[in-house]
């Protein structure tokens, strides 16, 4: 009876306890046969090169995008439905979401504490969940408060234009990767 427990412990045979070695392996440690290519740092020009290729993303577009697909969304609303109510709602439902993007947006981009924390990743990924943290409490708070600040509240309508600029973080990522398709 052979057993084998492991791939680089030996192969054991219980009847004569002959020790059979491993197999070798190649000199890197390499356990598949493949090759990690050589790690070559580019050149300051290759890097403004690469850097000219990658598409610019602003949180700033995004948030004026939230703010056009809102205001868009609340129209409609009252188009379709001729209720006041339903249009107020779809439009605090849209505030909701785009209210809290900017004030990240502001403290990610342009507070003294992002220009404090810019030349440190840690520090600056700690600024981003902190703002992250304010964001989500600011959601909380306007969707808790929102029966008191919206006269007949549609929560259907209040939903429908949450969910729909939340969306839109998902359809600028879909451009932006169809951009960068496009580029090469």
């Amino acid at each position: 009876m052979r057993t084998s427990l492991n791939r680089n412990l030996p192969v054991t045979s219980m009847s004569t306890m002959q020790h059979v070695e491993p197999e070798q392996h190649s000199q890197s440690g390499e356990e598949d046969g493949a090759q990690e290519p050589e790690f070559k740092p580019l050149t300051r020009e290759e890097a403004q090169q690469w850097r000219a290729r990658q598409p610019h993303f602003s949180l700033w577009h995004l948030v004026v995008v939230q703010l056009l697909v809102g205001l868009s969304a609340s129209a409609l609303a009252w188009l379709f439905t001729q209720s006041a109510s339903v249009a107020w709602s779809v439009l605090y439902g849209a505030a909701a979401v785009v209210m809290p993007s900017a004030l990240m947006a502001y403290g990610l981009t342009s507070s003294a504490l992002s220009r404090l924390l810019a030349g440190y990743a840690q520090a600056a990924f700690a600024g981003f969940l902190l703002w992250e943290g304010v964001k989500i409490l600011l959601v909380v708070a306007m969707l808790w408060s929102a029966p008191r600040i919206v006269p007949e509240l549609n929560w259907l309508g209040l939903l429908a234009g949450l969910v729909l600029v939340l969306k839109v973080y998902w359809f600028g990522f879909w451009i932006q990767t169809r951009r960068a398709n496009l580029n090469g």
